[in-house]
């Protein structure tokens, strides 16, 4: 059974995301105990309409909801594997990310948060120019499982409309913050079309961790098909460069390998675009 993976988060985004602090906790994962971060003040928890269910397992929601929740692609796809970044507009990191991939001629998958790409979206229209995939990382970057349905659509949709207005097109992929989701809103997900696109192999960028260090946990248990977070954007304060410094090793590395570096709709053969709506 694939180990459950959960993203964490160091600092508080920057004050366009409202998150106003982050503690680190312990939460059981199933298979071993880890320290995961959480906004200490989530933007909508307060108005949420019920308490969050019990969270379900990652391995579970991929049994229940197969090609709809996605950690990694199978293996029988060839030596392929997708770079993925988080919290995608930031004027300070993504364009050093970019630069590197551009130079290394890679493509990879962006999860843009709605409220930058409405401060940044030249930086939106250079991740699509470039021949990168796009998804979408939410308007404010809440805890989902905190939110009513309609809040959560909400999320989706103000997102998926700023990204149209800037790019020409809705994504299809939706990534949730700190990988969180509930049956509920796959459910409604899987109604919409989307394709729920979390990981399998995690950088751990967003400790501000040395390039080497980095390095190291994005090729530590990777295999053909993996889906590899890592960070394009922080928190306000957070250090990146151990992210940026550490890509061009990591390409150099995986081509190596004899891996062929490629986008999630790629890898997971599934529509990077929602269809035109009338």
């Amino acid at each position: 059974m694939m180990q459950q993976r959960r993203k964490r988060w160091l600092a508080a985004l920057a004050a366009g995301l409202m998150l106003a602090g982050t503690a680190l906790v312990p939460a059981k994962t199933g298979e071993a105990e880890t320290a995961r971060e959480r906004p200490a003040v989530s933007v909508s928890a307060s108005k949420a309409s019920k308490p969050a269910s019990a969270p379900v397992s990652w391995s579970d929601l991929q049994r229940r909801y197969r090609g709809v929740f996605v950690l990694r692609a199978s293996a029988s796809g060839g030596r392929r594997v997708a770079l993925t970044f988080d919290d995608v507009p930031d004027p300070r990191y993504t364009p050093l990310v970019l630069n590197v991939l551009k130079r290394k001629r890679v493509r990879a998958t962006f999860f843009v948060v709605g409220s930058r790409a409405s401060k940044h979206p030249g930086l939106v229209r250079r991740i699509v120019n470039e021949g990168h995939a796009v998804g979408n990382h939410t308007y404010s970057h809440p805890e989902l499982p905190k939110l009513s349905l309609g809040q959560v659509k909400r999320e989706i949709e103000r997102t998926g409309a700023e990204i149209r207005e800037t790019a020409g097109f809705e994504p299809a992929m939706i990534r949730p913050p700190y990988g969180d989701i509930r049956p509920a809103q796959l459910e409604w997900a899987r109604s919409r079309g989307y394709t729920v696109v979390n990981w399998d192999v995690d950088s751990q960028d967003w400790r501000q961790i040395p390039s080497g260090v980095v390095l190291r946990n994005a090729l530590k248990g990777l295999r053909p098909g993996s889906i590899v977070l890592m960070h394009a954007g922080g928190g306000s304060g957070q250090n990146l460069f151990g992210t940026v410094n550490a890509l061009p090793h990591l390409i150099d590395q995986l081509r190596a390998k004899g891996y062929e570096l490629v986008t999630v709709p790629e890898l997971l053969h599934i529509p990077e675009r929602r269809p035109n709506r009338a």
